[in-house]
C-alpha cells in the first residue's frame, strides 16, 4: 500500500503533458490549416508561435474542440461551458510553445 501511495504521489508531480492520453480524434489536417490561417491573421508577426500551437493541437485537443478554438480565434464569443477547457488548452499550448517562442 505504501508503494502505491508513493507511486501516485510521484505521478502527481509529473507535468500533465507527460501523463496525457493520446487524443482519439485529433484535429484534421484541414482544421490545422484553418487554425494556422486564423492565428496568422490575428497575429501576423507570430508565425513561430502559430506553427508551434498548430503542431501542439493534436496532442492536447480533439476535432470537436478544435472547432471551438478556431471559432474563438476568429472572434466568436466563447460559450461559458467551454471556459475551463479553453483555459486549459491555452495554458497547455503555452507551456509547450513557450521555449520555442521566447
Amino acid at each position: 500500500m505504501n508503494k502505491l501511495l508513493l507511486v501516485l504521489a510521484a505521478l502527481s508531480l509529473l507535468p500533465s503533458a507527460a501523463m496525457a492520453k493520446s487524443i482519439a480524434n485529433p484535429p484534421t489536417a484541414a482544421q490545422l490549416d484553418a487554425f494556422y490561417a486564423a492565428c496568422i491573421h490575428v497575429a501576423p508577426d507570430a508565425s513561430v508561435l502559430c506553427k508551434c500551437k498548430e503542431d501542439a493541437a493534436p496532442k492536447i485537443i480533439d476535432t470537436d474542440f478544435m472547432g471551438v478554438v478556431i471559432a474563438s480565434i476568429k472572434g466568436k464569443p466563447l460559450e461559458a461551458k467551454y471556459y475551463d477547457a479553453y483555459n486549459n488548452y491555452i495554458a497547455r499550448s503555452n507551456q509547450i510553445c513557450k521555449p520555442q517562442y521566447m
